[in-house]
């Protein structure tokens, strides 16, 4: 689509607003995020000069194990230390409108009126791995925005949630007593990409027990001299308790991220994954429009009738191309 000039103008005037904190800006950026605006890539390319300031932290676990209540204490955390946060709270879909079925987050409401949090509700439109598909462009906005950290807390689905370790610099998983054995973190995959584990709800029995049989099950990982060892943390999230200590490791794993060279590896492996999906995004669009299904179903048949093989029938898709 051909873009004129009003269009790059005003896509710098949208960004240079965001970067002055006006949040409808900001929330206008991430609607054309979102919504596959034909300016995107106008978007994208003001937005890259200034980002990669941010701290990036995912906020994980299974349902019901407090991630929304920790969040917002997390922020209050933050801004008492004088930092500027966004929020990008993941939900489910409605199978209607297609958009955010909770909206912004009622427990994070204790910050909705100020102007250093910014916190916005993305819907996951049926997105496996807990995460909204613009989720990369959207934290690429509140980078530019000037957001010191930007927490993304995803919906909650259990074994397909290892996909925020790809996304974030500091993973945080959070478990609570009663909410599943040791065995069942294992089988979900939260023990390989945990930054830092948190036990939430830590005023109900159980607590200790979920420590010792997380701290065994950690002690299990190979690790070499000088690798980053997860801490084990233990807050009630409805009434601050311990999250001054979360805020405190989450500081210490990205100093440790700097100094070992391990955050430029992240960041460099997020980059090429996000080119690497709109590259084949784009490849299947281009497809499309020159050959349309017809040509893939024909191939898709002689495969089931052992005419071809899933590979020779790939090549001659390339080849077409």
């Amino acid at each position: 689509m051909r873009r004129d000039r009003g269009d790059g103008d005003a896509v710098g005037d949208l960004v240079g607003r965001a970067r002055d904190g006006d949040p409808r800006a900001v929330a206008r950026l991430i609607s054309l995020v979102e919504d596959e605006s034909p300016l995107l890539r106008l978007v994208t390319a003001a937005l890259a000069p200034h980002t990669g300031h941010a701290r990036i932290v995912g906020i994980t676990g299974s349902p019901g194990v407090g991630k929304s209540t920790s969040t917002a204490a997390l922020v209050g955390q933050l801004r008492a230390a004088g930092r500027r946060v966004g929020v990008l709270a993941v939900d489910p879909s409605s199978p209607f409108s297609g958009g955010a079925l909770l909206g912004d987050r009622v427990r994070m409401q204790d910050h909705a009126l100020d102007r250093e949090v910014y916190i916005r509700s993305m819907a996951s439109r049926g997105h496996l791995g807990g995460l909204a598909w613009s989720t990369p462009q959207a934290i690429r906005v509140l980078d530019a925005a000037g957001c010191d950290v930007i927490l993304i807390e995803t919906v909650g689905v259990g074994q397909s949630e290892v996909e925020i370790a790809g996304l974030a610099d500091t993973t945080l998983v959070l478990l609570a007593p009663g909410m599943g054995d040791g065995i069942q973190a294992a089988k979900a995959g939260i023990l390989e990409i945990g930054d830092v584990y948190v036990i939430n709800k830590a005023d109900r029995d159980g607590a200790d027990t979920l420590r010792r049989e997380l701290r065994s099950m950690l002690a299990l990982a190979e690790r070499a001299e000088g690798d980053w060892r997860p801490p084990i943390l233990k807050t009630v999230a409805s009434t601050n308790d311990g999250l001054d200590a979360v805020a405190t490791e989450i500081d210490r794993h990205h100093d440790w991220l700097e100094s070992s060279g391990e955050l430029a590896v992240r960041r460099t492996r997020r980059a090429r994954d996000e080119i690497e999906a709109i590259a084949l995004t784009a490849l299947r669009a281009r497809w499309g429009d020159v050959h349309g299904r017809s040509e893939l179903d024909d191939l898709a048949q002689q495969v089931a009738a052992g005419e071809s093989d899933p590979y020779a029938a790939a090549e001659t898709l390339l080849a077409e191309l």
